[in-house]
């Protein structure tokens, strides 16, 4: 195993043909696709990692400049891709990954034959013209909560984030991956996620991207889903899924493990 697959913990499991990338969002770990994995693995090269930052990568790796744009993740999974000599995959990139696996494609759009994106945006602040989710003034309350309370804060916005209470597994395993982050390294993400703004750029992205949101998510609202479909440069398809929440896969797998697998498995019908 070489460095970069080594700090960013990758798995490979599967032996098909064709490359599948699983690349999970802020606060989570490639632990959140346990429910998809067992479905890809006889038909495909499953290729997992975390991402710096996630509570199951060293700290000290973590670099806070790299990684105060996305473009610093972009860079890391294209080294990822490289080291583990992949030519061509699907990417499928939840949450923020989703906007990383779209910058990587406008770098290299030979390495990717598809984008899978589930609960992505290119930004989250509403602007005169576009709504994002987020006003400032909340994203600033946001920043204070992790800065003050780190555990408080993750007790409160996991059940919000999954769209369940707290008893529920999905709230207590996104509460286990967001709390084993460092609070430092979180609100550097965070910040890093929530200030970006990638509408300039998204226009460049060539590659086939296949668009998944919920239909109620407190991160993303289903607008900004339109929004991406119809300023993607290359061919787009949107599924707005009847789950609940911003990490579907995990709190609502019988309903969206099969759309997963339909839009990995089939193109965009021309």
């Amino acid at each position: 195993m070489g460095i970069v697959e080594e700090a960013h913990n990758v798995r490979v499991l599967g032996s098909g043909q064709q490359v599948i990338v699983l690349a999970h969002g802020f606060g989570t770990d490639q632990s959140v696709w346990k429910h998809l994995v067992p479905h890809l693995v006889d038909d495909y090269r499953v290729i997992m990692y975390d991402n710096m930052g996630a509570g199951t990568t060293n700290p000290d790796y973590f670099d806070f400049e790299r990684y105060s744009t996305l473009e610093g993740y972009a860079y890391d999974l294209l080294a990822i891709l490289e080291e583990s000599k992949v030519e061509s995959c699907i990417f499928v990139g939840h949450s923020v990954s989703g906007m990383i696996g779209a910058i990587a494609s406008i770098t290299r759009p030979d390495l990717f034959t598809k984008l899978v994106l589930i609960a992505a945006s290119p930004r989250y602040l509403n602007e005169a013209n576009y709504y994002g989710g987020f006003e400032q003034e909340e994203l600033e309350q946001l920043f204070e909560a992790i800065r003050s309370n780190y555990k408080a804060w993750c007790c409160g916005f996991a059940p919000l984030a999954v769209g369940g209470d707290m008893d529920s597994v999905a709230v207590q395993e996104f509460s286990r991956t967001l709390f084993n982050m460092r609070p430092d390294i979180a609100l550097c993400v965070a910040q890093t996620i929530f200030q970006c703004d990638l509408r300039h750029i998204i226009g460049l992205v060539t590659t086939p991207c296949h668009i998944l949101q919920s239909a109620k998510d407190l991160a993303v609202p289903v607008v900004v889903t339109e929004f991406l479909h119809q300023n993607l440069g290359g061919e787009s398809i949107v599924e707005v899924m009847s789950s609940d929440g911003h990490l579907p896969q995990l709190s609502s797998p019988d309903i969206v493990i099969p759309v997963l697998l339909r839009h990995i498995r089939h193109d965009i019908a021309v």
